[in-house]
């Protein structure tokens, strides 16, 4: 399949405009992963968890919010689950939050020691899918990103999957996302990035800046 060249510029220019914006972030990423405690890494898992079919600066708020409250670590079920009063399947999401932060800090083979002891993202996002409920392929990549270990991954988020159908990398969106078929994606996205010259992690922002107008998680 070619590539649809017309919006190729289009690319190019908001690549362009945001570049030092996205590079900030993208070294401010990096910074929370060398440095990290298990709560600021915590917190970007539950951002994550969150994220599926929600507006992700709402996510966020409600992460600041919890974490103000002094909830997101200490909370009960029932006061998670009334802060995510605005996120979808805020029942199963309470839940997943509450099971991962018991398994994130458990003393027997913790998700915040197995973090910590990866030596390939790869391999973590693998561990983090099959063992944290809530968090699929899109979520561990976004995680991984987000700590600073995702310069080779994609977020095949929907706004990321619909720039790739614009540009005729795929024809529609896919009925699922299972892990061999969100990794054929990925390397199909691997090439445009080098055919851009805009490095992967990069590349997702780049694509929310074309549709947002401003750069964020």
């Amino acid at each position: 399949m070619e590539i649809n060249k017309r919006i190729i510029p289009e690319i190019k220019q908001v690549y362009s405009k945001f570049k030092k914006e996205i590079e900030h972030r993208l070294n401010s990423f990096k910074k929370i992963g060398k440095n990290a405690n298990a709560e600021e890494l915590f917190t970007e898992l539950a951002f994550c968890i969150l994220t599926p079919q929600s507006k992700a600066k709402l996510c966020w708020d409600t992460i600041l919010e919890m974490q103000k409250k002094n909830i997101l670590f200490k909370g009960t079920k029932k006061e998670i689950k009334e802060k995510l009063q605005k996120v979808r399947f805020k029942n199963k999401k309470t839940e997943y939050l509450f099971e991962a932060r018991n398994k994130f800090f458990g003393d027997n083979n913790s998700i915040y020691e197995n973090i910590k002891k990866s030596k390939s993202p790869l391999e973590l996002r693998e561990y983090l899918v099959k063992n944290v409920k809530g968090i699929g392929w899109k979520e561990a990549s976004h995680f991984l990103r987000n700590i600073g270990l995702g310069a080779d991954i994609a977020i095949l988020d929907r706004h990321i999957l619909r720039n790739l159908i614009e540009l005729g990398i795929l024809e529609e969106y896919p009925k699922n996302l299972s892990g061999k078929k969100y990794e054929e994606i990925e390397e199909k996205m691997k090439k445009l990035s080098k055919n851009l010259e805009i490095p992967m992690d990069t590349l997702d922002h780049v694509f929310w800046a074309k549709e947002t107008g401003e750069v964020f998680k």
